[in-house]
């Protein structure tokens, strides 16, 4: 199950026959578990099945995100070492817009009424400068509890390389407020960088009742249902985690969406024989795009989500507030604008019939005719071209342009606002788009890959064969997963390698741990080692994976010829003079689960007229107006089978376009092979 902004979808798949089926219904936003729900039962009755059938339940949400967007979360204290109560404010002292003298900076998370100083002082050894005053604290933890805070966060300067003032706050923390959600620095983001750790902390324990009331609620619902396997919930790192451990950390879980479309993109990649992939995941508030070099997303450490710095491994997905439910407007200067604004599940496009009056991009499909002016979800939800049509009129009329001009501007400036985003994860670190294929899903991926593929100089494109639900169909193609981290300030030399050793024992012991919680089996679980690294003097890093084995002066030589292959393929150069710093080092656990896999079938030649449905003229500015393109039933479609652009292929879950100089070449994985012809 993948809960968005505007469809819950339900991904099936029978370990027994190997069939996969998937459902689409409406999000509830006033309740996501409800929408979860419904899913679950239209799902199961597609393939006369109950609940309690179910051997697997994974579950991605959009809860925590969405919480923190809207600024919904819980009434948060925070107790800090004396002397750094406006750190939560202060940051990096820069600001949001480095021109823009206006720029808001996001609202702090607490408030400075309901955050709280002590006495005690770490140094930036781990040893003890001012021991921790407990009668301070409890007196600090009274106040906040008279002033009605419902989570707290506790957050001590050097916390991560001693943990012992924290543990001791923590737990006085539960005597005080046992019904209060706490959580400390050193369990959530134990990294240095005072001001990071601190923000991922406060993050969490914002978002922390918010997620314990949406998974009680989601269990009690589930558990109605008849369900009787323990269900799992995406985190940010594409990896899966029990309720309780997500309910604990949610901050884990802020793009808990988009990273498992990513591993299924992985596999699909694969299987299909390219690797080398950019992934374009367009849901209907926003886009996610991401680069996977040898079929392998890296990892980022850390992110800025909606302003707040969050320190927590996650894959490295860029998004941009582009979806189909984007509202254009025109802006102060006259110019057309498409997003962030959207209009979401309800009331919806304007040509849902909902109410709305603003034209999205979704209407404007619907008038260019490359979205069917009549239904979507194969006939269950009827569309109003004419209400859509109107709205665009509207909008044509302020900017003096004809109504179609405006349908297709509105198209145009969403696709550069999407090449833009992929622009940031590939040329912007080092890759050529041209060298990748670009994987289109989500709702409205297929639907706008073709051009922004043009846009990029991109010759391929991939759509899976379930694009609208793949993020949950990724639920299936993942492992349970979790990251433990501890900074080290290390030069990178023989001295290390004794605290190295030391370091890893510890991270692995904590992984065990992990692993006996969520009862994984000895031969199912797996561990990754990797570490950040800089050059002495550079303010960030770049991780590097470790091999296996004990710590050697080999493993050394190892890690500083990876670093610099990272700095070159990164920055364009290397230092080879300079010393190499270790700062973090991080290992990945995860537990093998059984998976869905991916069926092939024999060729059955390139003649696809069986799947023709019909036509619809279609306008198109390559072909300077409107075009008649032949429409397809993908359900139909045989290995082989090969169309020919322009060309509209329909399916339950997304609409894939394809222009006049494009042909689509079905794999015998039943995955569409976009190219330009030559």
């Amino acid at each position: 199950m993948d809960s968005g902004g505007t469809f819950t979808d339900v991904c099936l798949f029978s370990e027994d026959t190997g069939e996969m089926r998937i459902w689409k219904v409406p999000s509830t936003p006033d309740d996501p578990s409800r929408g979860i729900a419904e899913g679950v039962e239209q799902g199961l009755a597609q393939v006369g099945a109950i609940a309690a059938d179910l051997s697997f339940f994974g579950h991605g949400t959009t809860v925590a995100t969405n919480a923190l967007i809207e600024l919904r979360g819980a009434r948060t204290g925070l107790i800090v070492t004396d002397g750094f109560r406006d750190l939560l404010e202060i940051g990096r002292q820069k600001r949001p817009s480095l021109y823009d003298m206006m720029a808001d900076k996001p609202e702090p998370l607490v408030s400075r009424d309901l955050r709280r100083e002590v006495p005690e002082r770490l140094r930036s050894d781990g040893s003890v400068e001012l021991p921790f005053d407990e009668s301070a604290f409890r007196e600090a933890i009274r106040k906040l509890k008279d002033d009605g805070v419902q989570s707290l966060a506790i957050s001590f300067l050097y916390g991560f390389l001693n943990t012992t003032h924290e543990t001791r706050a923590r737990a006085i923390a539960s005597e005080e407020m046992p019904d209060a959600f706490i959580c400390a620095s050193y369990e959530v983001a134990p990294e240095f960088r005072e001001f990071e750790r601190l923000s991922t902390t406060v993050v969490n324990a914002y978002l922390g009742p918010v997620m314990q009331r949406y998974i009680r609620r989601l269990s009690d619902r589930l558990t109605e249902l008849g369900l009787t396997v323990t269900p799992q919930l995406t985190q940010s790192n594409g990896g899966v985690i029990g309720f309780a451990a997500a309910a604990a950390l949610p901050v884990r879980t802020v793009l808990s969406g988009p990273s498992t479309g990513v591993v299924a993109a992985q596999a699909i990649g694969m299987s299909v024989g390219i690797p080398d992939v950019i992934t374009f995941d367009v849901g209907g508030t926003s886009s996610d795009v991401a680069l996977l070099k040898d079929g392998v997303c890296s990892l980022t450490g850390e992110a800025d989500v909606q302003g707040y710095p969050i320190k927590a491994p996650m894959l490295d997905i860029h998004t941009v507030g582009a979806g189909g439910g984007s509202i254009a407007a025109v802006d102060s200067g006259g110019l057309l604008k498409v997003g962030p604004r959207s209009a979401g599940a309800d009331p919806g496009p304007v040509c849902y019939g909902l109410g709305n009056e603003e034209p999205t991009v979704t209407d404007a499909n619907v008038v260019l005719g490359t979205l069917n002016p009549g239904e979507i979800l194969g006939g269950r939800m009827k569309l109003r071209r004419d209400l859509a049509e109107a709205a665009i009129a509207r909008l044509a009329d302020r900017l003096g342009l004809s109504t179609m001009e405006t349908a297709q501007g509105i198209v145009s400036v969403l696709t550069a606002n999407m090449a833009k985003a992929i622009r940031v994860i590939s040329v912007q670190r080092g890759h050529d788009p041209r060298d990748y294929a670009l994987m289109a899903f989500g709702g409205a991926g297929p639907l706008h890959a073709a051009r922004l593929a043009r846009e990029l100089d991109m010759d391929k494109v991939i759509v899976p064969l379930t694009p609208g639900t793949l993020c949950a169909t990724g639920l299936l193609l993942t492992d349970l997963r979790a990251d433990f981290a501890v900074s080290r300030l290390l030069r990178l030399d023989e001295s290390a390698l004794p605290l190295l050793a030391e370091g890893y024992d510890e991270l692995a012991r904590q992984a065990a741990d992990w692993s006996a919680t969520e009862k994984i089996a000895t031969e199912a679980r797996a561990l990754t080692r990797t570490v950040d690294m800089r050059y002495q003097g550079q303010n960030y890093e770049l991780p590097v994976t470790l091999p296996e084995g004990p710590m050697t002066v080999g493993t050394l030589e190892t890690m500083i010829s990876r670093f610099e292959d990272e700095h070159a393929q990164r920055f364009g150069f290397t230092a080879p003079e300079a010393a190499i710093q270790i700062v973090t080092l991080r290992v990945e656990a995860s537990g093998h689960v059984p998976k869905a896999t991916f069926e092939t079938q024999d060729d059955a030649g390139p003649d696809a007229s069986v799947a023709v449905t019909g036509t619809r003229e279609v306008w198109m500015p390559e072909a300077s107006g409107f075009v008649t393109a032949e429409t397809y039933d993908r359900g139909m479609l045989k290995p082989g089978n090969v169309i020919e652009g322009p060309a509209i292929i329909d399916q339950m879950d997304t609409t894939t376009v394809l222009l006049p100089e494009m042909r689509a070449i079905v794999h015998p994985s039943l995955t569409l092979i976009l190219e330009v012809r030559t």
